[in-house]
């Protein structure tokens, strides 16, 4: 198992993407909402546990003199900074979808406090982790993963959750302001991941899907692309509201022919995907923080399907999206129960508790 790292921050991505599908579910389902609130509280719960270690881990490499954020010398945990803003970001989006029932006008300000702390981090990891692989890393023709995407597309996830905000703003200026500034980051995270998906797709052709415990990072190309399509849903009806005069039907039809195509593709990717993991787990897949990837990704399908639905009322898209609302139901259990009982073996296996690294290494597996 691995020590602490900002990977585990796709635990929180996991769970609160499950929250957010399913306070809007493609179709009626009983009992939808109160899932809703359990998957949102147990995702908040993650976040506090995960953000308290990393404070810790901080802590102990300011104390020890270590780098303050080494894992952006390691060419494979660098990228998985990108979690970091992306877990703020879905925690908060959780909360604007569920806790507005439980905690008022408290779920708002909460929502907006993760949405601006994890846009900031996101544009960081966007410029810092790919400074980082140009300068410091050793990237040979082989080490392009589906982890590459993690620190670009966190814009594309301000964009997705940030329209929701846009209603609280006063008109004119700032709402306007406001809604250009997350077209510019759909921009900014689509155009990297059209960069990222052909150096991922040789990879993958030319050397294979790699050892087992990267295998489950094909997935993570899931994430751009549903995330896509549902930004492009929110943008698209937002845009009458931060910009008047705009024509809803014509942005309709831009929206249907960007997702559409990008739907397409998706559905052949996960179908790769899918089909890949089948044959790894034939010849075995130890678990790794990297299952993460079973959840989020097919969650932004989710989304990203739902947004479909809506847009064209038809029960394709509605039926997509409940097969897939119950693969990540599956996907999130599985992985869920696979990451308690590596923590119980950690806890069980770990060195001496007056080891203060021992200590560090031991809060997370």
């Amino acid at each position: 198992m691995n020590s602490y790292g900002p990977h585990w921050y796709a635990a929180v991505m996991g769970t609160g993407i499950v929250a957010i599908a399913l306070s809007a579910p493609p179709v009626t389902l009983p009992g939808a909402a109160s899932a809703a609130t359990v998957f949102w509280l147990l995702d908040l719960a993650l976040l506090a546990v995960v953000a308290l270690v990393g404070w810790r881990a901080w802590r102990a490499a300011r104390r020890t003199g270590g780098p303050l954020l080494g894992h952006l010398h390691d060419p494979v945990l660098a990228h998985s900074y990108g979690a970091v803003a992306m877990g703020l970001m879905t925690a908060g989006a959780a909360t604007g979808a569920v806790g507005g029932r439980w905690l008022g006008g408290g779920a708002l300000a909460i929502e907006v406090v993760l949405w601006v702390a994890g846009t900031v981090i996101g544009l960081v990891t966007a410029l810092v982790v790919p400074y980082c692989a140009i300068t410091l890393h050793d990237v040979r023709a082989d080490s392009a993963f589906g982890g590459w995407l993690m620190p670009v597309v966190p814009p594309m996830v301000s964009a997705a959750t940030g329209t929701v905000l846009l209603g609280h703003l006063p008109a004119g200026e700032a709402r306007a302001t406001v809604f250009v500034l997350l077209c510019a980051g759909f921009g900014i995270a689509l155009v990297a991941t059209f960069l990222i998906l052909p150096a991922v797709w040789q990879r993958v052709l030319r050397h294979g899907a790699g050892e087992a415990r990267t295998v489950p990072t094909l997935w993570i190309v899931l994430g751009p692309l549903g995330q896509s399509i549902t930004a492009a849903h929110h943008l698209t009806v937002a845009a009458p509201v931060a910009l008047p005069g705009q024509d809803p039907d014509l942005l309709r039809a831009v929206f249907l022919v960007f997702a559409l195509p990008v739907c397409g593709f998706a559905l052949l990717w996960l179908a790769l995907a899918a089909a890949l993991t089948v044959r790894q787990l034939r010849a075995g897949l130890p678990f790794a923080p990297t299952w993460w990837s079973f959840t989020f990704p097919i969650g932004t399908m989710v989304t990203g399907t739902t947004a479909l639905a809506t847009a064209t009322d038809l029960r394709l898209f509605a039926g997509l999206a409940t097969v897939l609302l119950v693969g990540l139901l599956a996907a999130w259990t599985v992985v869920a129960a696979a990451t308690l009982r590596a923590v119980r073996a950690a806890r069980r296996t770990r060195p001496a508790r007056d080891n203060p690294r021992a200590r560090l290494v031991g809060s997370l597996p």
